[in-house]
């Protein structure tokens, strides 16, 4: 058996096992949980945010078929030389070394692709820094090794957010495959409202991933970044720090609940918030706008409690010198004396 026969029947085998397996995992694909990994799942999260709608398609129907087509071209182009040029069919080597319009080719025709790429790619990008005007905003401050929610147009002061033990999601009868996803205290937005997220974190460099949503920004000391999402259904979203971050990286899950509106005002009434929007004098650490400036509102405290200023007492007549407080004892004593 030649060289060539054995590379092709080699090459025949792995496609065989690659179609089996993806057969196998078919009914996997067909089963895909929302806002959470499936198991044997194949391909991307369902989409459950228009950008993530937007992501998937630009996934699905620019990149893949593209890098598909590279493949197996590259694929054909190796299997043709290896049965054109090996030794027994080409016992007479060729003896030319360039060929300029090869050249050319290989230049000009990946600079093509990926300005076509590009022109996908931008709009994609746009889409995401194009933040409409928001209708809920979220501070989002990562921590070794939990995170923190501020919602400060509704006066709901920074709460922690850490993952659910283990035992305590068995008790709650969950699925087990929710252990390091879910959260004891989770973000809540209203399902459909266009939620603003400022991220940024207090330690070490953190990352906000949320695979339903299409999230996945740097949370970076001492910088403020920003991204947006629309939840079109409600549901529990699971994700995860995806920056190493520490020995607990690992435990930093995600949760984002998703609810009516009803409910989300209900949420943010046993908070201690308001749906009114805060002013900058009310809200625990500035207004929305102000913490995506970089400033503050008020002075707050180390707890993120509104800091009201001490007045300064005025000057009492006590504490004035005796002697221009009290009265002139000559002057009642002076007609006595004539």
């Amino acid at each position: 058996m030649g060289m060539g026969t054995r590379a092709l029947g080699l090459i025949g085998g792995g496609m065989a096992a690659l179609a089996l397996a993806l057969f196998a995992a078919a009914p996997a694909v067909a089963q895909d949980l929302v806002g959470q990994p499936t198991p044997g799942g194949l391909g991307l999260q369902p989409a459950a945010a228009p950008l993530m709608v937007e992501a998937t398609m630009f996934h699905n129907a620019v990149l893949m078929p593209i890098i598909t087509f590279i493949c197996l071209l590259v694929l054909g182009l190796i299997l043709w030389i290896v049965v054109r040029y090996n030794k027994k069919s080409n016992p007479v080597p060729a003896r030319w070394s360039h060929n300029t319009l090869v050249e050319v080719i290989w230049t000009v025709v990946p600079v093509l692709i990926l300005v076509f790429i590009a022109l996908f790619s931008f709009r994609l990008l746009f889409n995401y820094h194009n933040m409409p005007d928001p209708d809920v905003t979220v501070k989002v401050t990562g921590n070794q090794w939990n995170w923190a929610y501020e919602y400060p147009d509704q006066g709901i002061p920074e709460y922690i957010s850490n993952m659910l033990p283990e035992e305590e999601v068995e008790q709650r009868g969950m699925p087990h495959s929710l252990y390091r996803l879910a959260a004891d205290e989770p973000m809540v937005v209203p399902v459909g409202a266009k939620v603003r997220l400022l991220i940024t974190a207090a330690d070490v460099i953190h990352a906000v991933a949320l695979p339903a949503f299409g999230l996945k920004v740097d949370a970076v000391p001492g910088r403020v970044n920003e991204t947006w999402f629309q939840a079109e259904r409600p549901g529990i979203y699971y994700g995860q720090c995806s920056e190493l971050c520490g020995v607990d990286h690992a435990f930093m899950p995600i949760q984002i609940n998703v609810v009516p509106q009803a409910e989300f005002a209900a949420w943010v009434a046993s908070k201690g918030g308001s749906m009114t929007p805060k002013t900058p004098e009310e809200a625990p650490g500035g207004s929305a706008a102000q913490v995506a400036a970089g400033t503050t509102g008020a002075p707050t405290t180390a707890d993120g409690a509104l800091a009201i200023p001490t007045a300064q007492t005025a000057t009492t007549p006590t504490e004035q010198p005796t002697e221009a407080a009290a009265p002139a004892p000559a002057a009642p004593a002076a007609p006595a004396a004539q």
